[in-house]
């Protein structure tokens, strides 16, 4: 499962730097290209695609870094703590009396 994620953690964070680049901080990018009135998106409804598209990556991302922090911490979380005990019991302490 968490292979899984992983690999979608990646696809979802490259498709986010694409199209995160295709727009252009002063509303130009990829909507400024398309000049004519005879397209079949507008430079309105490109920009609200590549809006859109923005949102839903990210959300994307957000529940695939929770899920895989959630499915992470639940299977190795026990092994910290196991380590942790058998290093505090491998320690020579002296005993209280």
């Amino acid at each position: 499962m968490g292979l899984i994620l992983e690999i979608l953690t990646v696809i979802v964070c490259i498709l986010l730097i694409l199209v995160v680049l295709i727009q252009d901080s002063k509303g130009g990018g990829l909507s400024s290209s398309f000049g004519g009135s005879n397209q079949i998106l507008g430079v309105r409804r490109t920009t609200d695609f590549l809006e859109k598209a923005t949102w839903v990556l990210a959300i994307a991302l957000l529940v695939f870094s929770l899920a895989s922090a959630f499915f992470s911490s639940s299977s190795s979380g026990n092994v910290g703590v196991s380590t942790t005990k058998d290093k505090a019991n491998d320690m020579n302490v002296p005993k209280q009396k």
